[in-house]
């Protein structure tokens, strides 16, 4: 046993006090760091830039000025970028802005095939995804990230909510048009899944590029498969496009009925309800549930060029960083550590002017309630924006996918 003489013994009680100090000026200036970036990375030219887009950018904003941060001594920003629908780019805005800009969390998010490529990156570099936009339920499933939240809605849900509720009314023959990428494949998979559960049968499908002109081809197909129900797998431009050319086909006026899987309050405002009356579909937000989102709404439209209602992916990004700045707040500062904001964004409960009480699990799942509607006819609406009627709620508790069938590993057995 070697003995220590007194100056050495000092050294070294030196040395751990030293450590020991710099250790703790290290967490106090992380807990004291109050500077935040925030990138919406969204669809700011293509077929989803009406219900994401711009108004993606708004509602962070607002979310930054409701928030109360600033008067707080925090300071935060906010970046945007378009990420043109194409997972390359995607990715590499999201490791420019991580590496390079300081991002803490990306917003918004749009299309399926982006998301996964984004939530591989944000998960390599201990960033933060909040997802309103994307719709592919693998991303709280078999893709499920300790780095990412999926707020707004999902295929499972919506497969669920509108496709057993037309099935139960009789719907029980289907023909899918389906967008030929992630977002597609999954909204026919997961509602084949419930159509046949239901005891219906699918009787084809038939796969169209994304962002397509002309369905002519594709309708037919379906028209002769003679299903009673042709399920639109598809969203946004492609959707209103589907919708319009089905009409001049008569396809309706033949018996068939349209399944809009995906409907967005801005497709239906671009289709004008003497088209688009009747059509039923899930949301788990309209701008007119009550005077909470009323209020919201009307600042948003404000702020808006085109004077546009939000979407209910547009309400998701402004939802979703409220609760993240509640984790930040909780947590004293921005500790720049994604998986340990996401981990404190899960430990509390959600509670927010849009969608209400709910939580977080630990798939990453935001909860809450999905609201089946149908389009009012011209003559039901009274007045700009007065698109919908509620047909009926499904509980938060049973919207989303259970996680007793979750494939995610976050979640325990």
């Amino acid at each position: 046993m070697i003995a220590l003489g007194d100056n050495m013994r000092n050294r070294i009680a030196s040395l751990l006090l030293g450590t020991a100090l710099a250790l703790g000026a290290n967490a106090l200036a992380m807990a004291q760091d109050k500077n935040v970036k925030i990138g919406v990375l969204t669809d700011l030219s293509g077929l989803y830039a009406d219900l994401g887009g711009p108004g993606a950018i708004v509602a962070a904003q607002m979310a930054v000025e409701d928030s109360g941060m600033a008067a707080k001594g925090w300071k935060l920003d906010v970046i945007s970028a378009d990420h043109q629908n194409k997972p390359d780019i995607g990715t590499n805005i999201a490791r420019q802005w991580i590496d390079v800009d300081k991002v803490d969390v990306l917003m918004d998010v749009l299309n399926s095939g982006v998301a996964l490529a984004v939530n591989n990156v944000v998960k390599e570099k201990n960033a933060i995804m909040i997802n309103s936009g994307a719709a592919t339920s693998d991303l709280t499933n078999a893709q499920c990230s300790p780095n990412t939240v999926h707020w707004t809605y999902d295929t499972y849900m919506l497969a669920h909510s509108t496709g057993q509720a037309l099935v139960k009314a009789g719907g029980d023959t289907w023909f899918f048009l389906t967008a030929d990428y992630a977002f597609g494949q999954a909204l026919e998979r997961d509602t084949t899944a419930v159509v046949v559960a239901a005891g219906g049968k699918v009787v084809g499908s038939v796969k169209h590029p994304l962002n397509t002109a002309d369905f002519s081809s594709f309708l037919l197909q379906a028209q002769a498969s003679k299903a009673k129900i042709i399920g639109m797998a598809n969203a946004g431009g492609d959707t209103t496009n589907t919708i319009k050319q089905a009409s001049e086909f008569g396809i309706v006026a033949g018996g068939q009925k349209l399944a809009g899987l995906l409907l967005f309050l801005s497709d239906v405002h671009s289709l004008g309800l003497k088209v688009a009356q009747g059509l039923n579909f899930t949301e788990t937000f309209y701008w007119d549930m009550n005077d909470q989102t009323r209020a919201f709404s009307k600042r948003f439209a404000e702020r808006m060029k085109s004077r546009a209602m939000p979407t209910m992916v547009q309400a998701g990004v402004y939802a979703g960083l409220l609760h993240y700045f509640k984790a930040l707040e909780a947590l004293g500062g921005n500790p720049h550590d994604g998986a340990k904001v996401v981990a404190k964004m899960k430990e509390l409960p959600t509670d927010d002017p849009l969608f209400g009480k709910g939580q977080i699990r630990a798939d990453g799942r935001k909860l809450h309630p999905a609201y089946l509607f149908e389009v009012k006819s011209p003559a039901e609406s009274k007045g700009p924006w007065d698109y919908y009627k509620l047909v009926g709620t499904t509980p938060a508790d049973q919207a989303f996918r259970p996680l007793s069938e979750s494939a995610c590993p976050l979640v325990k057995k």
